[in-house]
């Protein structure tokens, strides 16, 4: 029996391109699930930091950190953002931009290896982004990525015995030095059974006929 394609997610939470990248991908896995023969698929997500300078508690709004970090006029980077909002909206996201607490996301990446270690990493990744993009929640303090944690079913006092000993900061930083062994200097970036790079937030009919024919190479 063909084993399960095996797709590694490196990803920031808060880089707008990585959630309309995974709701592509699931989506294309959807469209997938269609054929007669359909594609099986195993998920991991990786952590990646775009900003890993970024303070916990940033003074500002997001137009205002972009501003600064890429050297870009102010009405530029409000157009960006409006771009970004309209693809998210074309994939069913909602992107709140104007209430989004930019932070570092070096906790919530440790969450997301705890989450993994209890069977509910997904479930965590969704609500992370989500909470960070739609909701406007601080995904860089402990105590919001505690309430964060039960939302996706773990076990509250465990994320914040976890959080606060870092006992997942070294698994992040493997996920990084990964990243650069691979050469990845942009998320979302997916490798697909070790072998194929795919990066961007391709349309979920791409990931879908990817999976189709790494499929059909597994079988053959």
């Amino acid at each position: 029996m063909t084993e399960k394609i095996q797709i590694d997610v490196w990803s920031d939470i808060a880089c707008p391109w990585c959630y309309i990248g995974k709701r592509n991908l699931e989506n294309g896995i959807v469209a997938a699930s269609d054929d007669a023969d359909a594609p099986q698929v195993e998920i991991t997500y990786h952590s990646y930091e775009l900003s890993p300078d970024t303070p916990v508690d940033f003074d500002g709004s997001e137009i205002d950190f972009l501003a600064t970090h890429k050297g870009m006029p102010k009405e530029k980077v409000s157009e960006m953002l409006d771009h970004v909002t309209n693809v998210a909206a074309g994939v069913g996201l909602e992107y709140n931009f104007d209430v989004l607490k930019h932070t570092n996301t070096v906790r919530a990446h440790e969450l997301l290896h705890f989450a993994k270690a209890a069977g509910k990493q997904h479930d965590m990744a969704e609500r992370l982004m989500s909470a960070y993009f739609t909701e406007g929640k601080h995904v860089g303090e402990i105590d919001s990525l505690v309430a964060l944690a039960t939302d996706a079913g773990l076990d509250g006092e465990a994320a914040r015995a976890a959080l606060e000993s870092q006992q997942y900061l070294a698994d992040v930083r493997a996920d990084q030095a990964q990243a650069a062994q691979y050469g990845i200097q942009g998320v979302p970036f997916f490798v697909i059974n070790g072998k194929y790079g795919v990066s961007g937030a391709q349309p979920a009919d791409a990931f879908a006929q990817i999976l189709r024919q790494v499929w059909a190479e597994d079988k053959a």
